[in-house]
């Protein structure tokens, strides 16, 4: 072993390895900004290069990468309200809040260090885990993952805000909006309504921009500034390491859940997060400010995100097990570079077993280390005047929304889920609840299913172990302090209670008919899923669609008879959240040049459709100069023409393609 060690540190002393190390980092930065692309894509470009390169270089350059993007894909969330990637979803809902309120700096300062943090950790567990996490990982069977689940479920519970009824509902929907497609076990088609597109379901990338980030622009438009009102962003790092060092404890704690659940296979990074933040809002005394701009809310989900790519390491390498999807990519370029992952590695080459794991923790000291430094000048974005920034922003996401299928109805998608988190966010319906139940679907149904099927063979003691009852009980805990704490922020104050009584009936009239929306799609998936001719297909999201029913019945007759407060649909005086947003313009006024770009794309193809929609947006609704909108308009399209290029990636075509033999880019 300490031979193995001796190899293992001459390996990692070598300007080569660090060389290339500094490489991986350098690309991963530059992929983690761009919201959507994440590991699996920088990855895979890298994959190319792998060839020829010796293990320990090829290792140093995959490794880089994939250690700084949960901390890079942090600047998107935290300026511009859009998640990065899955790892970063929770740090929207109190780093954008941050941001707005003019303390970008502080929460980047917070997270980056946090992420330090949280790799670091990962790595040292890693280190002495590496030789005893074989007997743990094989006590992880289906009751166990199935109880993993139903923990991420509990979470709804703590993030349901007001009403815990349409948290639970929005995790319905997610659930049901996840079973769309194929089922798992037969592959019996459900929800497709006949459409080839619909076939594989919903990815995550389309549903986490469209549920979080759609929402964020459109309201953002409806006022002519800037994201932060002060540009006094220069210091704020430190303050943001001061918040880190006062909440120390608490990073440590979401650290341990991060590596623990990046340990288990299969379980992936989308849930990770969304844990810390849980336990980060149920052990907080007073959590009044969480979603408003805590930065307990920053801290927790990225310690969490970071230290599980240290544990996903565990099973990849132990067994050949991806941990997530972009393990799968690394055991991809292993194997390019001759090497095979599984117990063997570990007993025949633990030097570059601790070579891999070293260089996780390096490269997490140089990413942290560069955005902590870049944090204060990156923050001032905040203070450009919005409508300047809109269009880049829209060109980010929609590009990430086309990695998915690669087709005009990737942005369709796209559009009609951020319609429904427009929705949900005016409507006070909890868009974390929906994504929980998103990214959760498929595999509480596949562990539902093969732990049905055991239980049938083997009997109900199959369910039973000490390790299911473990999690069974932090899982009652997590409800039951998610419960006190909705009970809690229901209690009206009697400011509130005044302004409640004068609400009339007719300003909840919306807020009705989208509830009665909610409850007809879910009827409508009762329907299609008895129709599935196999029963195992149709068993999940029948069972789910008749327990939402009721309770989306529920939630409308609350609208009915309550006296709470709610905002008109669109036009109008607003309160609330969107109080800051004063309808200075109609939300038409935004949506109308999604739709427009929507519809372009379709008549002339995504990239003419983009460039003019762009050239358009800076003059006329941003109000910019000709010169100035070409400018800006010529070198967003060669930026986006340039990752095009190295992703190996086509633009959508439109009808004017099929009349048309155009070359790249525009077929």
């Amino acid at each position: 072993m300490f031979e193995a060690l001796g190899e293992a540190l001459t390996a990692m002393a070598s300007l080569q390895h660090m060389l290339f190390l500094i490489a991986g980092v350098l690309m991963g930065l530059s992929i983690g900004v761009f919201p959507g692309l994440g590991g699996i894509a920088g990855l895979s470009l890298l994959l190319p290069f792998m060839y020829g390169l010796d293990p320990v270089s090829g290792l140093a350059l995959m490794v880089g990468l994939v250690a700084v993007i949960p901390t890079s894909d942090t600047f998107t969330s935290v300026l511009m309200g859009i998640p990065g990637s899955s790892a970063s979803q929770a740090t929207v809902l109190d780093g954008f809040p941050l941001s707005k309120k003019g303390q970008a700096a502080r929460a980047l300062g917070a997270a980056f260090t946090a992420s330090l943090f949280g790799g670091l950790f990962g790595a040292i567990i890693l280190t002495f885990f590496v030789l005893i996490a074989r007997p743990l990982i094989l006590t992880f069977r289906t009751p166990e993952l199935l109880m993993l689940t139903i923990l991420g479920f509990s979470m709804v519970g703590v993030l349901a805000g007001r009403s815990l009824t349409k948290g639970i509902v929005a995790a319905g929907i997610g659930l049901l909006v996840g079973a769309i497609g194929e089922a798992p076990a037969q592959g019996s088609p459900r929800m497709d309504f006949g459409t080839w597109y619909l076939g594989d379901g919903f990815q995550l990338v389309i549903v986490g921009l469209g549920i979080f980030a759609i929402p964020e622009i459109v309201n953002l438009l409806r006022s002519d500034q800037s994201i932060a009102k002060t540009g006094a962003l220069g210091a704020g790092w430190i303050q943001g390491f001061i918040d880190w060092w006062r909440n120390l404890w608490l990073s440590l704690r979401c650290a341990g859940f991060g590596t623990v659940i990046g340990v288990i296979p299969g379980l992936g990074g989308a849930v990770v997060d969304w844990i810390a933040y849980g336990h980060a809002k149920q052990t907080t005394k007073d959590a009044s400010e969480f979603g408003k701009g805590d930065i307990r809310g920053v801290i927790a989900p990225e310690s969490a995100n970071n230290a599980k790519e240290g544990g996903g390491l565990v099973p990849t390498l132990l067994f050949g097990i991806p941990g997530s999807g972009s393990m799968a990519v690394f055991l991809g370029g292993m194997v390019l570079l001759g090497l095979e992952a599984g117990p063997a590695m570990v007993k025949n080459e633990l030097d570059t077993t601790y070579t891999i794991v070293w260089s996780l923790a390096i490269a997490n000291v140089f990413g942290a280390g560069l955005c902590l430094f870049l944090a204060p000048y990156i923050a001032r974005l905040t203070t450009i005047p919005f409508p300047l920034l809109a269009p880049f922003m829209f060109m980010m996401i929609t590009f990430a929304a086309f990695q998915s299928k690669q087709t005009v109805w990737d942005l369709v998608a796209l559009v009609g889920i951020g319609l429904l988190g427009i929705f949900m966010k005016r409507f006070d319906w909890p868009r974390p609840a929906f994504l929980i139940g998103f990214v959760l679907a498929d595999q509480a149904e596949v562990y539902t299913y093969q732990a049905a099927q055991f239980t049938a063979q083997k009997g109900w003691t199959y369910l039973v172990s000490p390790t299911v009852g473990i999690i069974a009980a932090i899982t009652i805990l997590s409800v039951w302090m998610g419960a006190r704490q909705n009970a809690k922020m229901a209690e009206p104050s009697p400011n509130d209670a005044a302004s409640v009584a004068a609400t009339p009936f007719i300003n909840r009239t919306p807020q009705i008919v989208f509830a009665g929306i909610v409850a007809f799609f879910i009827a409508a998936v009762a329907v299609d899923a008895w129709n599935v001719s196999v029963m195992i297909d149709r068993v999940f999201p029948l069972s789910v669609a008749i327990v939402m029913f009721p309770l989306a019945l529920l939630v409308i007759a609350q609208l009915i008879w309550s006296r709470q407060e709610n905002p008109a649909v669109f036009d109008g005086e607003v309160v609330g959240e969107e109080a800051q947003y004063a309808s200075q313009r109609s939300i038409w006024n935004s949506l109308n040049w999604l739709f427009a770009l929507l519809i372009g794309s379709g008549l002339v193809g995504f990239i003419i459709a983009n460039t003019i929609f762009f050239a358009a947006f800076l003059k006329y609704r941003a109000r910019a100069s000709w010169l100035k909108s070409l400018v800006l308009t010529a070198c967003a399209t060669a930026a986006i023409l340039a990752l095009a290029h190295i992703l190996n990636r086509d633009f959508p075509p439109g009808l004017l393609q099929e009349y048309m033999d155009l070359p790249w880019p525009f077929r």
